[in-house]
């Protein structure tokens, strides 16, 4: 699978909008973990990983940031600013998140429950790891 962008519903109202996500409707997958990152200092990255099988989608809720793929071949950058578009991240693929603004909010959704024998930390080791794949 590829990483991608998902559009996600947005209800506009003038008491403010709404946006939402369903497993079984906009993920290609069930959710397990809920987690977000929020107060990064200017200059600092998030992530700096890949997963061996988890899959995930990132949502700027607040403010912005980029995220920064790659699938052993090639990167991918996706800059979030909008809280009814989401990045979708197959498992496999090497992750950053940076250049966050002020007050941003990242809500990440996770196909697996936390499990440190998942993260592969050492992009060297990620590359071993999707040539044997």
């Amino acid at each position: 699978m590829q990483p991608s962008l998902i559009e996600l519903p947005k209800h506009l109202d003038l008491r403010g909008n709404l946006s939402f996500i369903e497993e079984d409707t906009h993920l290609p997958f069930k959710i397990k973990r809920v987690y977000w990152i929020y107060d990064v200092p200017g200059g600092e990255v998030r992530g700096g990983h890949a997963f061996k099988e988890t899959e995930e989608l990132i949502v700027a809720l607040s403010g912005s940031f980029d995220v920064i793929l790659h699938d052993g071949e090639k990167e991918y950058k996706f800059s979030l600013n909008r809280s009814y578009y989401g990045v979708f991240i197959p498992k496999m693929m090497w992750r950053g998140l940076e250049n966050f603004s002020t007050n941003s909010l990242a809500v990440i959704v996770s196909s697996t429950n936390y499990d440190a024998d998942d993260y592969i930390r050492n992009f060297d080791d990620f590359i071993k790891q999707k040539k044997l794949t």
